[in-house]
């Protein structure tokens, strides 16, 4: 089992389908390369992006089976959980450690809006199942149920509960974790266009969309702000941020594989109920990715100074 740091660049993968609807196993490598290549961190599938809801049980374990044996670099792979009772997450959960998950990433029950006290439970007792580390998904906005500093303080009684993805859309949620818990929790932002400037508020890394398709301006943007090379990330950033905004749409898969297949390492095949976009629609977004594709920035020379820093230190 790789060790799950909860720090740097996590991309919640798309699941690349083929026109007859089955995974595309070879595109998903081809990606999957690219993201290591770029210097990501760690991986999340079966989340949103990876159409969770519309792939069996089968399907995500052979996904988490392929992608172990295809990492090529020692990063941990977190297995998504959305499921709508707690039985059936709990299953999931000793599936996915059985299979060769490095950690979870756990949703609030999906379908009841569950109250303070039933959350909490919820997510206590698939941690409590496994051994494997433990992130809680904070997206009130998609998924209608928050996770409150006092259910979080409950949360931080179980040892492997260790990170939250932040997607609640205040950034000074950052601020609030660090003031009451310190460093108990880690805390990854969840939206791209929030990125920046939670990484500047402290957050330890950054769940990403739109690496899935702009994998090596994602890990510089994070590279130069642990860094302190401020300037340099927001000139990327600037750059990225009408793409980044494909993030925070209902579409936001259709988009991203738009935007994945454009640049040479995805599909745009969607599963159903999603269909593929066409008309006006699809014009619209192929003048947004073409534009940041015609204009992508070159890439600053982070890893040459961070040896340097490293030879220093020695």
């Amino acid at each position: 089992m790789t060790p799950v740091l909860w720090k740097g660049i996590y991309p919640a993968f798309l699941t690349p389908f083929q026109s007859d609807d089955s995974i595309h196993f070879e595109m998903f490598k081809k990606n999957l390369d690219a993201q290591l290549a770029a210097g990501i961190d760690g991986i999340v599938l079966g989340g949103s992006l990876g159409e969770a809801s519309t792939l069996t049980r089968d399907e995500k374990m052979s996904l988490l089976r392929f992608t172990k044996q295809a990492i090529t670099r020692p990063i941990p792979v977190i297995m998504n959980i959305a499921e709508q009772s707690t039985i059936e997450a709990i299953q999931f959960a000793i599936d996915a450690e059985k299979n060769g998950a490095d950690g979870l990433m756990i949703l609030p029950p999906m379908r009841y809006k569950a109250d303070d006290r039933e959350t909490v439970e919820y997510f206590r007792r698939i941690a409590e199942t496994v051994s494997l580390p433990v992130m809680i998904y904070n997206n009130p906005y998609d998924y209608k149920i928050e996770v409150t500093l006092g259910m979080f303080e409950a949360l931080a009684e179980i040892h492997n509960i260790q990170a939250v993805k932040e997607s609640t859309r205040d950034v000074s949620n950052v601020t609030r974790m660090r003031n009451k818990f310190g460093d108990r929790f880690r805390i990854l932002c969840g939206v791209d266009t929030l990125a920046l400037e939670e990484l500047a508020l402290g957050a330890d890394g950054w769940v990403c969309g739109l690496g899935d398709a702009f994998p090596a301006e994602t890990v510089a943007i994070y590279r130069l702000m642990k860094a302190g090379r401020y300037p340099e990330a927001l000139e990327i950033y600037r750059w990225f941020l009408p793409v980044l905004e494909l993030d925070i749409h209902p579409k936001l898969v259709h988009y991203i594989k738009l935007a994945a297949t454009l640049t040479g390492i995805g599909t745009e095949y969607v599963r159903a109920p999603r269909l593929m976009l066409e008309g006006e629609e699809k014009r619209k977004i192929l003048t947004i990715i073409q534009e940041a594709i015609a204009t992508r920035p070159s890439i600053p020379d982070f890893t040459k100074e961070n040896k340097i820093k490293q030879t220093e230190r020695v």
